[in-house]
């Protein structure tokens, strides 16, 4: 039976994923920095604990991130361990656009495909649209705002479900590089989405579209956060509205 550790898969797409993995009978392990009965103990940031997480293992999935900054010492510390351990096989997942939008956390994301890719592990590396679950914190952040802010520029949210069935099947079959992108089944203005989201929390506020000064919003605005091509994803935004809050918007 092949096995499997999961960096982050205590996360937002971790724990579908590990879900995913374990159901369709892989031997799953979860590294966390936290000891319990369901995960191994390693610390990707210091790089404690890491070989003996990986022994035995065939295949790692690297989901883990850091919105500070250290994504690329994670990935560091994991390939160095990865490849005294003979690794047969990294996933990583990665974000749609990423080499054209100029934020900070995609440079690093984009970094770390490089490291991926130059590395002497056979890899995957797969990159999907942003997550409903971001759209829903992004709107939610707002609270006190008295309108709801939404820039002017479309996007193609994908359910965590729907990439973990895709990680689920990479990781059934070998090293494939670079994969087609995957995308939500929608393209929709964020205008549209911030109207189904507030629908969905009884909210009252009106919706403001908003257009931004500089490369960021221009990169968004040009669609290469979108994928071209046959959506791989089922699950709609309002799908997940309904899920998370138990209202159709």
């Amino acid at each position: 039976m092949r096995s499997i550790l999961v960096t982050g898969g205590t996360g937002t797409l971790g724990r579908p994923t590990v879900e995913r993995l374990r159901a369709s009978g892989l031997d799953v392990r979860v590294l966390s920095r936290k000891s319990g009965s369901d995960v191994v103990t390693g610390d990707l940031s210091s790089g404690e604990g890491l070989r003996a997480a990986v022994e035995g293992v065939d295949t790692v999935l690297h989901l883990a991130t850091s919105n500070r900054g250290a994504d690329v010492r994670l990935a560091v510390n994991l390939l160095e361990t990865a490849r005294e351990a003979a690794l047969e096989h990294l996933i990583l997942i990665s974000i749609v656009g990423i080499d054209e939008i100029p934020l900070p956390y995609y440079r690093d994301k984009l970094e770390v495909e490089r490291l991926v890719t130059e590395s002497p592990i056979p890899s995957s590396i797969l990159r999907a649209t942003q997550f409903h679950h971001l759209l829903d914190r992004l709107m939610s952040a707002q609270k006190l705002l008295p309108c709801l802010l939404a820039p002017a520029v479309r996007l193609q949210p994908i359910a965590v479900e729907d990439v973990a069935a895709r990680l689920t099947e990479i990781a059934a079959g070998p090293p494939l590089g670079r994969l087609p992108d995957i995308g939500g089944p929608e393209q929709l203005a964020v205008p549209e989405l911030a109207r189904s989201w507030k629908r969905a929390k009884g909210s009252h506020r009106p919706v403001a579209p908003v257009r931004l000064p500089g490369k960021t919003f221009r990169a968004y605005a040009s669609g290469v956060a979108l994928v071209s091509g046959p959506p791989y994803g089922r699950k709609t935004f309002t799908d997940f509205l309904a899920d998370e809050y138990g209202v159709t918007a």
